[in-house]
C-alpha cells in the first residue's frame, strides 16, 4: 500500500505515466452526454416500443381488457383471493368505521360551515370511487378536520356563509371540483414531487397548529354561542370567546359537552392501553350521540338553551352539477382554494397510505393514489360532497378493526347511505356540544410533541420549519402557516446550496482512501499539496463565489502549499458562473506559483468544461481520474512529469 511520504510505484517507470495518461484520457474524452432533445426522443421511443410490444402480443382481446381494468381499477385484483373470512373482517371494520364517521362527519361539516348532511354525503360517494381506483387497503376516506377548517377559513373571505349560505355552498362545490382536477392532473403527469414541498417537519407543525385552532373553534358549540368570529387565528378566536361569555352562553351546553368529552377521552385511553378494546373508542362517539340525543329529547333541554342540530335532509346525495360556478366572478379564488386543498389533502392521504402500507409490507403507487383521489373529488363535487381525503384517526381505527381490503370503505359508505335514508330524523335533537366534543376528542392525535422534540434533536432547520408552520397557523391562518412552512423549507435548500461545504482531505493510513480531515483526524495530508473537496452537487451562480472564497481561505491557512487538487467528484452540475469562478481561481493561484489539478470530474461537468474551452485554457494535463493519481503527477520528477504531459497532449 502506497504512503504519502513515499513515491507512488507508478512514478518509478514510464509505464506508470502511460497508465496515468490513459486514465486522464478516460476523464477528458468520455462520450458526449445526450441532449434534452435526445433524452426526450429516447423516452418516446421506449414508450412506443413497449406499447407496440404489447399490441403484438398474441393475447386475446378479453385478456388485454382485463389487464387494462386491473391497472385502472385495482379492486379487480381481489378476484378469487377474496373469501368469506376476509369479508367478515372487512364487514366488522366497515361497521366500526361508520359508527365513528357519522358523528365526526356531521361535526366536520359544521366546521366547514356547511349543513350536517353534506358531511354525510362526503362519506358515501368518495369512498366508493376510491374503493374502485385506490391502491391502499387500509385508508379510510371521508371529510377531515384540517381540510374542513381550510375550506371554511378561505371561503369565508369570499362569501359569508351566514348571510349567503347558498352561494357559499356552490363555491365549496366548485373548489372541490378544482381540487379533484388538480389531483388528477398531478397523477396523470406524475407530479407527485409537488407534495414533497411540504416536508415532514412542516406537516408536524402544521397539523399541531391546525389541531389547536380547530379545538378553539369548537368553543362555539361547547359553550352554546350564537355569534362567533369567522377568523381562525388564536387571538381572534379567544377575543370572540371572551366577548361572547359576557353576553351569551348556556351552562347546560358546557356541562353536556364536557361530560361526554371526558367519556370519549377515557374510552380513547382504554383503547390505547388494551388493543383488544380498539372498538371502544371507535363506537364511543356514536354512543355519545345516541345517549345525548335521547337525553335532550326526554328532558326537552333544547327549550332551556341547549343548541341542537335540528333538521338533516333525508335521502342520498343529490346532484350538484348545476351548482358549480364556472361563470362566477370568484372562479379564480375558488381555483386557488381548490389547489391549496388538493395539496393538503394529497399530503395527508399519501402520508397515511404509505405509513400503513409499510406496516402491512406492501407499496402503494403514489400516482395512482393521486388519480383515485382526483376522480373521487371530481365525482364528489357533482354529488353534493366537499373535499375528501384519507383520515389519520379513522384509518387507524380501520387498521385496528382488522380490515383486509378497500371493501371496508364500501361497507362504511353503504352504512352511511342507509343512515341518510332511515335515521336522519333521529338526529334532530342531537346537541351541537356533543359534535364539538367528538371533534375535540380526535384532536390529540394530530399533536405529536415527541416527534417535534425528535426533529429538534436531529435538525434545527427542520425544527424551524416545524415551529414556523405551527405559529403561522396559530397566529395567522391555515394558508399563512403553509406558506411559512414551504418558504422555510425552500430557504433551507437555498442556504445549503449557497453555503456548501469545502473540506480539506487527507489519506487514511494504510489505505488509498481520501477523506475529510475534520471527520478523520488521523488522515495524513500530503506535503506541499492541498487537497480540497467541493461537497456541493451544484457549482452555479448561487454559490460559485462562495466556494472560490472558501478555497482561498483554506489555502491561506496552509502557507506551504505548492499545489492544489480539487476533488470534484460530488459536483454534478456547473454553469457559466461556476466555470468563471474556477477560471478566476486558477489564474489567481497559478500567478502566485501554485499549481492546480482537478480530480474525479463528472461526465456532464467535463463536457461543459470542454465546450467552454476551459480544459483547453488550463491544460489537459491537469485532469485526473482519482485524487491519488493527481498527487502522483504533481510529485513526479520534472522529466517524468514532462513525459506525462506530452502523453496527454498526444491524446
Amino acid at each position: 500500500m502506497s504512503s504519502l511520504s513515499e513515491p507512488h510505484p507508478q512514478a518509478d517507470d514510464a509505464g506508470g505515466y502511460s497508465l496515468l495518461s490513459e486514465r486522464s484520457r478516460w476523464v477528458l474524452d468520455p462520450p458526449e452526454p445526450p441532449s434534452i432533445r435526445e433524452q426526450f426522443l429516447a423516452f418516446a421511443r421506449k414508450k412506443s416500443r413497449s406499447r407496440a410490444d404489447k399490441v403484438e402480443e398474441k393475447t386475446p382481446l378479453t385478456s388485454r381488457a382485463c389487464s387494462l381494468a386491473r391497472g385502472i381499477f385495482p379492486v379487480v385484483k381481489l378476484g378469487r383471493s377474496y373469501g368469506v373470512g376476509k369479508f367478515k373482517r372487512d364487514l366488522m371494520a366497515g361497521l366500526t368505521l361508520a359508527s365513528l364517521c357519522i358523528p365526526q362527519s356531521i361535526g366536520y361539516a359544521n366546521l366547514a360551515k356547511l349543513d350536517p348532511e353534506y358531511g354525510l354525503y362526503t362519506n358515501v360517494v368518495p369512498p366508493l370511487i376510491y374503493a374502485l381506483m385506490g391502491s391502499s387497503r387500509e385508508i379510510a376516506i371521508g371529510p377531515v378536520a384540517v381540510v374542513s377548517l381550510l375550506l371554511a377559513s378561505m371561503m369565508e373571505r369570499i362569501v359569508d356563509s351566514a348571510t349567503d349560505p347558498g352561494s357559499y355552498r356552490k363555491l365549496v362545490f366548485t373548489a372541490t371540483f378544482f381540487a379533484g382536477m388538480f389531483q388528477a392532473i398531478f397523477g396523470l403527469f406524475r407530479l407527485g414531487f409537488l407534495v414533497d414541498f411540504l416536508s415532514h417537519a412542516a406537516i408536524v407543525g402544521f397539523m399541531a397548529g391546525a389541531a389547536i385552532v380547530i379545538g378553539l373553534q369548537q368553543l362555539k358549540g361547547l359553550l352554546g354561542f350564537s355569534h362567533f368570529t369567522t377568523r381562525t387565528d388564536v387571538v381572534s378566536v379567544l377575543g370572540s370567546s371572551f366577548k361572547s361569555l359576557r353576553h351569551e352562553w348556556y351552562p347546560l351546553n358546557f356541562v353536556l359537552g364536557c361530560t361526554f368529552l371526558i367519556f370519549l377521552l377515557v374510552a380513547r385511553c382504554i383503547g390505547r392501553r388494551n388493543k383488544n378494546l380498539f372498538w371502544l373508542p371507535a363506537i364511543a362517539p356514536l354512543i355519545s350521540v345516541m345517549l345525548s340525543t335521547l337525553l335532550v329529547f326526554l328532558s326537552r333541554a333544547d327549550r332551556h338553551g341547549v343548541k341542537i342540530v335540528k333538521h338533516i335532509k333525508k335521502g342520498l346525495n343529490p346532484s350538484s352539477v348545476s351548482q358549480l360556478q364556472f361563470r362566477s366572478p370568484h372562479l379564480g379564488q375558488a381555483a386557488k382554494v381548490g389547489l391549496i386543498s388538493a395539496l393538503v389533502a394529497l399530503t395527508e392521504a399519501v402520508a397515511v397510505g404509505r405509513s400503513f402500507a409499510s406496516i402491512k409490507g406492501y407499496q402503494i403507487d403514489g400516482n395512482k393514489e393521486m388519480m383515485a383521489l382526483g376522480f373521487m373529488n371530481i365525482v364528489g363535487s357533482l354529488t353534493s360532497c366537499y373535499v375528501a381525503t384519507g383520515s389519520f384517526s379513522r384509518t387507524a381505527v380501520n387498521f385496528s378493526a382488522g380490515c383486509e381490503t378497500v371493501v371496508s370503505n364500501i361497507v362504511m359508505a353503504i352504512t352511511v347511505a342507509l343512515s341518510l335514508l332511515l335515521f336522519t330524523r333521529l338526529l334532530y335533537y342531537t346537541p351541537v356540544a356533543i359534535l364539538a366534543s367528538v371533534i375535540l376528542s380526535a384532536l390529540p392525535g394530530l399533536i405529536d410533541v415527541p416527534e417535534a422534540i425528535r426533529i429538534w434533536r436531529i435538525d434545527k432547520l427542520d425544527f424551524l420549519a416545524c415551529i414556523g408552520a405551527f405559529f403561522g397557523v396559530l397566529f395567522g391562518s391555515v394558508e399563512i402557516g403553509l406558506l411559512i412552512a414551504v418558504t422555510i423549507s425552500f430557504g433551507k435548500v437555498v442556504l445549503l446550496s449557497i453555503r456548501p461545504g469545502t473540506e480539506p482531505l487527507g489519506m487514511i493510513p494504510g489505505t488509498d482512501v481520501f477523506c475529510q480531515t475534520s471527520q478523520y483526524p488521523m488522515a495524513i495530508k500530503p506535503h506541499g499539496t492541498s487537497l480540497i473537496r467541493i461537497s456541493s452537487g451544484l457549482l452555479c451562480f448561487a454559490n460559485a463565489q462562495s466556494i472560490k472564497q472558501r478555497i482561498k481561505t483554506l489555502l491561506a491557512e496552509e502557507d506551504k502549499a505548492q499545489s492544489v487538487i480539487l476533488d470534484m467528484s460530488s459536483v454534478t452540475y456547473v454553469d457559466t458562473s461556476g466555470m468563471a469562478a474556477l477560471e478566476e481561481l486558477h489564474k489567481e493561484l497559478t500567478s502566485t506559483g501554485i499549481e492546480m489539478g482537478y480530480a474525479g470530474v463528472q461526465w456532464r461537468v467535463i463536457h461543459k468544461l470542454k465546450v467552454a474551452k476551459f480544459v483547453e485554457r488550463v491544460g489537459r494535463e491537469r485532469f485526473f481520474l482519482r485524487v491519488g493519481e493527481a498527487i502522483d503527477a504533481f510529485r513526479s520528477p520534472p522529466s517524468k512529469a514532462g513525459e506525462h504531459i506530452a502523453a496527454l497532449d498526444c491524446c
